[in-house]
């Protein structure tokens, strides 16, 4: 179809269905999608997956993006598909799928963000609820970023120059959910990939 909506065999080498499932509910090419998921997997074995769907803005475009995250039992697969309107490369519009697998014993740190709202039990906030937003952030130390800063001292009259201060992050994946806008379901699917990501990195 020409909104990039197909249904096709699956061809995901999930034995339960439920990523090629998820692919397709995304509604964004899932064709082009599942064939850059399933070269990356390679055939192992599917043990937890993450779908995420979100539009980007440039300029007054607004364009689509899906971001593929596959666990396999030795593996993370991170899988990003975007789409394009014909430029000097290709004469049509096209998705463009960029896959990277990394070793699990590669994975450094799973970084877990929850934002709660009214988080005052007098506000009604409860334990076991979910969080209003999550963010999964995983580092493998492929891609490392500086925030710089004019130093500071601990005189609020001083007028010298102190240089610079640093902050080195690992931040090779980050993903963000909302319940408003993505649904509740979708920051529980986060919540739980990033429990079964820990357990399986931790082991040696």
């Amino acid at each position: 179809m020409a909104d990039g909506r197909s249904v096709g065999p699956s061809r995901v080498a999930d034995g339960t269905g439920m990523l090629r499932a998820a692919i397709d509910a995304a509604g964004y090419y899932p064709e082009a999608v599942a064939e850059g998921v399933e070269a990356a997997v390679a055939g192992e074995q599917v043990v937890q997956h993450l779908v995420h769907h979100e539009p980007t803005f440039d300029h007054d475009e607004v364009r689509r993006h899906v971001t593929v995250v596959v666990l396999t039992p030795t593996r993370l697969v991170v899988a990003h598909t975007d789409e394009h309107p014909p430029d000097d490369l290709l004469p049509a519009p096209y998705t463009a799928t960029t896959t990277e697998s990394v070793t699990l014993a590669s994975v450094r740190s799973v970084v877990v963000q929850r934002m709660v709202a009214h988080p005052a039990p007098d506000a009604g906030h409860t334990g076991g609820g979910l969080p209003s937003e999550a963010v999964l952030t995983v580092a493998w130390g492929a891609i490392r970023r500086i925030d710089m800063e004019p130093a500071q001292c601990a005189d609020p009259d001083c007028e010298a120059d102190h240089g610079y201060a640093g902050t080195l992050t690992a931040d090779d994946f980050s993903m963000r959910v909302s319940a408003a806008a993505d649904g509740a379901d979708a920051v529980q699917r986060l919540l739980d990939f990033a429990r079964v990501l820990s357990e399986s990195s931790a082991r040696p």
